[in-house]
Protein backbone atom coordinates (compact mmCIF):
# COMPACT_ATOMS: atom_id res chain seq x y z
CA UNK A 1 0.00 0.00 0.00
CA UNK A 2 1.48 3.22 -0.91
CA UNK A 3 1.30 6.20 0.95
CA UNK A 4 -2.29 7.83 1.03
CA UNK A 5 -3.45 4.93 -0.53
CA UNK A 6 -6.97 3.60 1.40
CA UNK A 7 -7.49 0.18 2.57
CA UNK A 8 -9.92 -2.51 1.72
CA UNK A 9 -11.97 -3.78 4.99
CA UNK A 10 -14.41 -6.35 5.77
CA UNK A 11 -17.01 -5.28 8.38
CA UNK A 12 -18.04 -8.20 10.39
CA UNK A 13 -21.06 -8.19 12.43
CA UNK A 14 -20.81 -10.23 15.49
CA UNK A 15 -23.54 -12.58 16.65
CA UNK A 16 -24.76 -15.35 13.66
CA UNK A 17 -21.52 -14.29 11.44
CA UNK A 18 -18.49 -15.15 14.15
CA UNK A 19 -20.32 -16.81 17.27
CA UNK A 20 -23.83 -18.40 17.71
CA UNK A 21 -26.48 -16.29 18.27
CA UNK A 22 -28.89 -17.07 21.37
CA UNK A 23 -32.60 -18.28 20.66
CA UNK A 24 -34.69 -16.18 23.47
CA UNK A 25 -38.62 -16.23 22.83
CA UNK A 26 -37.60 -17.94 19.74
CA UNK A 27 -35.85 -14.60 18.10
CA UNK A 28 -32.13 -14.24 17.65
CA UNK A 29 -30.81 -12.84 20.53
CA UNK A 30 -27.15 -11.65 21.70
CA UNK A 31 -25.00 -14.07 24.07
CA UNK A 32 -25.47 -11.96 27.70
CA UNK A 33 -22.67 -14.22 30.01
CA UNK A 34 -19.19 -15.77 28.53
CA UNK A 35 -20.75 -19.08 29.29
CA UNK A 36 -23.50 -18.13 25.94
CA UNK A 37 -20.56 -16.89 23.70
CA UNK A 38 -19.58 -19.49 21.62
CA UNK A 39 -17.56 -18.62 18.10
CA UNK A 40 -18.77 -20.85 15.14
CA UNK A 41 -16.22 -23.45 14.10
CA UNK A 42 -13.41 -22.21 12.24
CA UNK A 43 -14.38 -18.27 12.40
CA UNK A 44 -10.22 -17.55 13.35
CA UNK A 45 -9.16 -19.12 10.17
CA UNK A 46 -11.84 -17.24 8.13
CA UNK A 47 -10.78 -14.43 9.78
CA UNK A 48 -6.99 -14.82 9.16
CA UNK A 49 -7.80 -15.92 5.27
CA UNK A 50 -8.94 -11.88 5.08
CA UNK A 51 -6.08 -10.77 6.80
CA UNK A 52 -3.81 -12.80 4.55
CA UNK A 53 -5.33 -11.33 1.49
CA UNK A 54 -4.45 -7.63 3.28
CA UNK A 55 -8.07 -6.83 4.12
CA UNK A 56 -8.50 -4.79 7.36
CA UNK A 57 -11.27 -7.06 9.67
CA UNK A 58 -13.69 -4.69 12.05
CA UNK A 59 -15.92 -6.28 13.95
CA UNK A 60 -19.04 -3.99 14.37
CA UNK A 61 -22.20 -5.02 16.73
CA UNK A 62 -24.97 -3.83 18.30
CA UNK A 63 -25.16 -4.54 22.33
CA UNK A 64 -28.41 -3.05 23.17
CA UNK A 65 -28.71 -5.23 26.05
CA UNK A 66 -25.66 -2.96 27.96
CA UNK A 67 -28.19 -0.55 27.94
CA UNK A 68 -31.04 -2.02 28.95
CA UNK A 69 -29.24 -4.04 32.27
CA UNK A 70 -28.90 -7.37 30.91
CA UNK A 71 -25.14 -7.47 29.61
CA UNK A 72 -22.62 -6.42 32.24
CA UNK A 73 -19.91 -4.56 30.36
CA UNK A 74 -17.52 -6.77 31.81
CA UNK A 75 -19.05 -9.53 30.30
CA UNK A 76 -19.15 -7.74 26.89
CA UNK A 77 -15.50 -7.34 27.44
CA UNK A 78 -14.71 -10.98 28.51
CA UNK A 79 -16.76 -11.83 25.07
CA UNK A 80 -14.17 -9.72 22.79
CA UNK A 81 -11.06 -10.94 24.48
CA UNK A 82 -11.77 -14.31 23.65
CA UNK A 83 -12.71 -13.09 19.75
CA UNK A 84 -9.85 -11.43 19.85
CA UNK A 85 -7.71 -14.37 21.16
CA UNK A 86 -9.38 -16.75 18.35
CA UNK A 87 -9.65 -14.71 15.42
CA UNK A 88 -7.19 -11.89 13.84
CA UNK A 89 -9.66 -8.72 13.63
CA UNK A 90 -7.57 -5.46 13.27
CA UNK A 91 -10.83 -3.85 15.91
CA UNK A 92 -13.55 -4.75 18.15
CA UNK A 93 -16.53 -2.06 17.77
CA UNK A 94 -19.92 -2.17 19.53
CA UNK A 95 -22.60 -0.21 20.08
CA UNK A 96 -23.97 -0.46 23.59
CA UNK A 97 -27.25 1.58 22.77
CA UNK A 98 -30.97 0.95 22.70
CA UNK A 99 -33.27 2.10 19.51
CA UNK A 100 -34.80 4.79 22.00
CA UNK A 101 -30.87 6.39 22.31
CA UNK A 102 -31.16 7.02 18.61
CA UNK A 103 -27.69 7.23 18.14
CA UNK A 104 -25.01 7.31 15.31
CA UNK A 105 -23.35 4.27 16.13
CA UNK A 106 -26.29 1.35 16.33
CA UNK A 107 -26.78 0.15 12.92
CA UNK A 108 -28.08 0.39 10.42
CA UNK A 109 -26.86 3.49 10.97
CA UNK A 110 -23.79 4.14 9.53
CA UNK A 111 -21.33 5.49 12.64
CA UNK A 112 -19.27 2.53 13.42
CA UNK A 113 -17.76 2.29 9.83
CA UNK A 114 -17.45 5.44 8.48
CA UNK A 115 -15.81 5.91 12.50
CA UNK A 116 -13.27 3.19 11.53
CA UNK A 117 -12.78 4.34 7.96
CA UNK A 118 -11.51 7.56 9.16
CA UNK A 119 -9.55 5.76 12.00
CA UNK A 120 -8.25 3.24 9.99
CA UNK A 121 -8.02 4.96 6.38
CA UNK A 122 -10.40 2.48 4.85
CA UNK A 123 -12.21 3.10 0.86
CA UNK A 124 -15.43 2.12 2.24
CA UNK A 125 -16.24 2.04 -1.86
CA UNK A 126 -13.78 -0.98 -1.54
CA UNK A 127 -15.07 -2.66 1.59
CA UNK A 128 -17.35 -5.28 2.52
CA UNK A 129 -20.02 -5.85 5.54
CA UNK A 130 -21.08 -9.49 6.24
CA UNK A 131 -23.87 -9.63 8.39
CA UNK A 132 -26.79 -11.83 9.26
CA UNK A 133 -30.07 -9.00 9.29
CA UNK A 134 -31.63 -5.97 7.87
CA UNK A 135 -29.81 -3.46 10.12
CA UNK A 136 -26.12 -5.09 9.00
CA UNK A 137 -27.09 -4.75 5.58
CA UNK A 138 -29.21 -1.36 6.33
CA UNK A 139 -25.64 -0.11 7.67
CA UNK A 140 -24.07 -1.19 4.72
CA UNK A 141 -25.87 0.53 1.84
CA UNK A 142 -25.53 3.57 4.20
CA UNK A 143 -22.09 3.42 4.37
CA UNK A 144 -21.98 2.54 0.59
CA UNK A 145 -20.05 -1.03 1.03
CA UNK A 146 -20.87 -4.14 -0.50
CA UNK A 147 -22.78 -6.77 1.43
CA UNK A 148 -23.29 -10.32 2.22
CA UNK A 149 -26.24 -11.94 4.07
CA UNK A 150 -25.22 -14.94 5.90
CA UNK A 151 -28.52 -16.94 5.59
CA UNK A 152 -30.26 -18.21 8.63
CA UNK A 153 -33.78 -19.98 9.53
CA UNK A 154 -34.36 -16.81 11.10
CA UNK A 155 -33.70 -13.92 7.84
CA UNK A 156 -35.02 -15.27 5.13
CA UNK A 157 -37.01 -12.26 4.59
CA UNK A 158 -34.19 -9.65 4.58
CA UNK A 159 -33.30 -8.65 1.47
CA UNK A 160 -29.49 -8.65 0.44
CA UNK A 161 -27.47 -7.79 -2.75
CA UNK A 162 -25.73 -11.23 -2.07
CA UNK A 163 -26.19 -14.38 0.14
CA UNK A 164 -24.06 -17.11 1.53
CA UNK A 165 -24.66 -19.97 3.55
CA UNK A 166 -21.99 -19.43 5.78
CA UNK A 167 -18.54 -17.12 6.68
CA UNK A 168 -16.47 -19.38 4.41
CA UNK A 169 -18.73 -18.92 1.62
CA UNK A 170 -19.07 -14.88 2.31
CA UNK A 171 -15.62 -15.01 2.19
CA UNK A 172 -14.71 -16.95 -1.19
CA UNK A 173 -17.03 -14.52 -2.76
CA UNK A 174 -15.23 -11.07 -1.53
CA UNK A 175 -11.44 -12.68 -2.44
CA UNK A 176 -13.35 -14.15 -5.95
CA UNK A 177 -14.00 -10.11 -6.62
CA UNK A 178 -10.66 -8.79 -5.60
Amino acid sequence: MGVGELRRAVFLDRDGVLNQVVMRGGKPASPRRLSEFSLLPGAGEQVARLKQAGYTVIVVTNQPDVARGHLPEQELAAMHAELARAAPVDEIQACPHGDRHACGCRKPKPGMLIEAAERHGIDLGASWLVGDGHKDMGAAEAAGVKAILIEAEYNSQVAAPYRAPDLASAIDHILEQG
